[in-house]
C-alpha cells in the first residue's frame, strides 16, 4: 500500500514506538504520589517539555488533551457567551463549536483559500471576544497570514487561538502572536488518543471536563504515559528535523511534474505547505477514484467528513461548484514516502482516470 493520507493520520515514528513500548508494562498513574507514581509523572513531564518546545520564552502551559478536537473546544467553549470570529475554511471541531456561541462570524475566503485581511480587519471589532483561525488547512494545505490576524484580534481586544495541527512542526509557528493553540501528535508521526493545547498566562479558560482536577484544573482525567511519552517523542524529532521539509518539497515538485498539468490545484500556491496537494480533474469521479486504486491510500477530503456524503465545505468556501469538489482528491506526504512511490501512485491514478474518462 502506497499511503498518501498524512493530512488525516501519519505513520508511528520508530523513536515514538519506542518511547512508548515501556509502558505496555508499567501501570503507575502520573497523578500518584508513591514511586511508580512518581515515574509516570517524570515521563509526562518530559514529553510535555518537549512537545512545548516551539513556545521556549512564552508565558504559558501546555495542557495534555485527548486529541485536537479536544483541545480546540477547550479554547472555544469558554467564550461561547461573546462574539467569535472565524473563518468558513476551519476545521469542523473548530466551525461546530464556534456555531454554538453567541454570536458567530464565519469569514469567507478567497478562491485561492485566503482569507481578505480588509473584510477580517471589518470584522475583527471591539467587543469581540475569541478570533480563530487555522495555520495550514487540513484540506488544501492553504498557510493563513496568522500572525496578521492576531495582531487585529489582540488590537480589537481579542484573545487569539490557531489551529495549529497541520502545521506544527512543519511551518514557522508564531508563537509569540497566538494566545492558545491546538496541536495533534498523530500528525506529527506520534500516536493517536493525544493532543495538547499550549494556553498563554491570563487567558480565562473554563474546563469541559471536571473531576480530579487534573492538567492545573483546565482538564480532568488520568494521563497516559504511554501516549504522552510517544508525542514527545514525536516532537522532538519533528521540531529538529529540518530534513523533513526539503525531503517534502522535493516529493511535491516531482508529483506536480508526474501527474502534468491537467490536473489542477485547489487553493494558493504560493501560500501552502508543500506536502498537502489538493487537485482537481475534469471529468473524474473522485469516490470512484478511491475505490479504484485500492493500492493508493489517499482521500477526497477531510477524514472527519468522509462518508457524510456532502461535498468538502472547504472547496464550497473556495468557490468550487459540486462537480468539481467532486472532481478533487487530495495527496498527502511526508518524512516516510519515496520518490518511487509517488511515481507509481502517480501513473496509477493517472491510468485510472482515462478509465473513467473511456466509459463517461
Amino acid at each position: 500500500m502506497i499511503y498518501l493520507d498524512y493530512q488525516a493520520s501519519t505513520p508511528l515514528a520508530p523513536e515514538a514506538r519506542e518511547a512508548m513500548l515501556p509502558w505496555l508494562d508499567r501501570f503507575g498513574n502520573p497523578h500518584a504520589p508513591h514511586r511508580m507514581g512518581r515515574e509516570a509523572k517524570a515521563t509526562v513531564e518530559l514529553a510535555r517539555e518537549r512537545v512545548a518546545a516551539p513556545f521556549a520564552g512564552e508565558p504559558g502551559r501546555l495542557i495534555f488533551t485527548g486529541g485536537a478536537t479536544e483541545a480546540a473546544n477547550l479554547a472555544i467553549a469558554s467564550f461561547a457567551g461573546q462574539r467569535i470570529v472565524t473563518i468558513a475554511t476551519e476545521h469542523a471541531c473548530v466551525l461546530d463549536a464556534v456555531g454554538r456561541a453567541a454570536e458567530a462570524v464565519v469569514l469567507p475566503v478567497a478562491p485561492d483559500g485566503m482569507v481578505d485581511m480588509d473584510v477580517a480587519r471589518a470584522a475583527i471589532v471591539p467587543g469581540t471576544g475569541l478570533v480563530c483561525v487555522m495555520l495550514v488547512n487540513n484540506e488544501i494545505g492553504v498557510i493563513q497570514p496568522v500572525a496578521q490576524l492576531a495582531e487585529l484580534a489582540h488590537a480589537a481586544g481579542a484573545w487569539f487561538f490557531c489551529d495549529a495541527v497541520q502545521g506544527y512542526g512543519r511551518v514557522p509557528l508564531p508563537a509569540e502572536a497566538c494566545d492558545m493553540v491546538a496541536v495533534s501528535a498523530h500528525k506529527i508521526h506520534g500516536p493517536v488518543g493525544v493532543g495538547a493545547l499550549w494556553v498563554r498566562d491570563g487567558v480565562p479558560l473554563r474546563p469541559l471536563l471536571y473531576g480530579g482536577g487534573q492538567e492545573a484544573g483546565l482538564r480532568s482525567g488520568t494521563l497516559s504515559p504511554m501516549l504522552c511519552a510517544g508525542f514527545g517523542a514525536a516532537a522532538l524529532r519533528i521540531n529538529a528535523a529540518s530534513e523533513d521539509a526539503a525531503h517534502v518539497r522535493g516529493l511535491h515538485d516531482r508529483l506536480r511534474t508526474t501527474l502534468g498539468p491537467a490536473w489542477r490545484l485547489n487553493g494558493s500556491a504560493e501560500r501552502r505547505y508543500p506536502g498537502n496537494l489538493n487537485l482537481r480533474r475534469d471529468g473524474v469521479d473522485a469516490g470512484r477514484l478511491i475505490s479504484e486504486v485500492r493500492s493508493v491510500a489517499f482521500s477526497a477530503g477531510s477524514a472527519c467528513a468522509s462518508g457524510s456524503g456532502r461535498s468538502s465545505h472547504v472547496l464550497k468556501a473556495i468557490g468550487l461548484a459540486d462537480a468539481e469538489a467532486r472532481a478533487s482528491i487530495r495527496l498527502g506526504f511526508g518524512r516516510y514516502t519515496t520518490v518511487e512511490e509517488i511515481e507509481e501512485a502517480a501513473a496509477l491514478l493517472d491510468a485510472a482516470v482515462e478509465r473513467q474518462r473511456a466509459w463517461a
